[in-house]
């Protein structure tokens, strides 16, 4: 019986000792489990932090989406184009071709003319200088293509053109959002030269593509009698056909209109000069009224272009 209750005691020992273990052995993975699970939190932060760099960009990628959207409207050639919005406070700026797009923002004004002499080529020049002190307008000088023949020409004692200026041809008359078209007077009316440009603008008047669109006339004559006013009068018809709007000057020259003090040309229709026998070149009023008249075509075309699209 000793032997039994010696061994009995020893099982309840073994098993207290056994059941310590046990309990040691149960909490010891509860423990461990714990930690695991922390530590695997703190490796996925680690992984989060240590994420690569294009991965991080795939995450902002909507974003840019985003802008590549807004952009769109502007893809030419089937190239979209880069916008930064950090630039004039947030808005889209074209940086593939920020000269163009400034060239390209300005109200264009082509200042179109045929001139025999050099008369009405002084007329233009000064008319430029008119469009272009207009902020946000340029002007363009173009002069249309000559149908007399050199051997004519060198009869009339023509001076040669001034090859600097490109001719223009009717196609491009689309791309302007204001005209100026001076001409020297025949019988009255202009020119045939600018007539012969005008007839070749049909497709246009087809298409009404110039419609809208203002445009001045300025004119050069021989005499006082020689046409100033009927000049430009007669051709206003072309215009009118092309559905442009004419912009005549009236009086806002002031002063100028009224003076006595020396013969002038020009009219409320549109600045003029005398050419007389083509010794006379535009006087110093003359010009001045030419440069007025571009001044007030350029703010007129400014102010059609920022609301055609309204």
């Amino acid at each position: 019986m000793g032997n039994i209750l010696c061994c009995t005691t020893k099982s309840k020992n073994f098993n207290s000792t056994l059941s310590l273990e046990r309990e040691i052995i149960v909490d010891a993975p509860v423990m461990d489990d714990a930690k695991i699970a922390d530590a695997l939190v703190s490796d996925e932060e680690i992984k989060q932090a240590q994420a690569p760099l294009d991965e991080e960009q795939t995450v902002d990628a909507p974003q840019d989406e985003e802008k590549v959207a807004d952009a769109s409207p502007g893809e030419e050639n089937g190239e979209a184009k880069i916008v930064d919005a950090s630039v004039d406070g947030g808005k889209s700026v074209d940086n593939n071709s920020l000269d163009v797009a400034s060239v390209d923002a300005k109200v264009k004004v082509f200042i179109i003319f045929y001139s025999a002499y050099g008369h009405v080529l002084a007329m233009a020049k000064k008319m430029k200088e008119g469009v272009d002190s207009v902020e946000g307008v340029e002007g363009f000088l173009y002069q249309v293509p000559e149908t007399l023949p050199e051997n004519v020409l060198s009869m009339m004692k023509a001076p040669p053109k001034d090859e600097s200026i490109p001719t223009i041809t009717a196609a491009q008359l689309s791309e302007a959002d204001g005209f100026l078209f001076g001409f020297p007077t025949r019988f009255g009316v202009m020119a045939a030269q600018m007539k012969a440009f005008f007839d070749s603008t049909g497709a246009l008047w087809k298409t009404q593509a110039l419609a809208g669109k203002p445009a001045g006339l300025f004119v050069s004559t021989g005499s006082q009698g020689g046409g100033q006013e009927t000049t430009a009068l007669t051709s206003i018809t072309q215009l009118v056909h092309h559905g442009m709007l004419y912009v005549p000057i009236g009086y806002t020259f002031g002063s100028g209109m009224f003076t006595f003090d020396e013969i002038r040309g020009g009219s409320p229709y549109g600045a003029g000069t005398y050419a007389g026998n083509g010794s006379r070149k535009p006087s110093e009023l003359e010009l001045a009224m030419a440069k007025h008249q571009g001044q007030y075509t350029a703010n007129f075309a400014k102010m059609m272009a920022k609301n055609k699209d309204k």
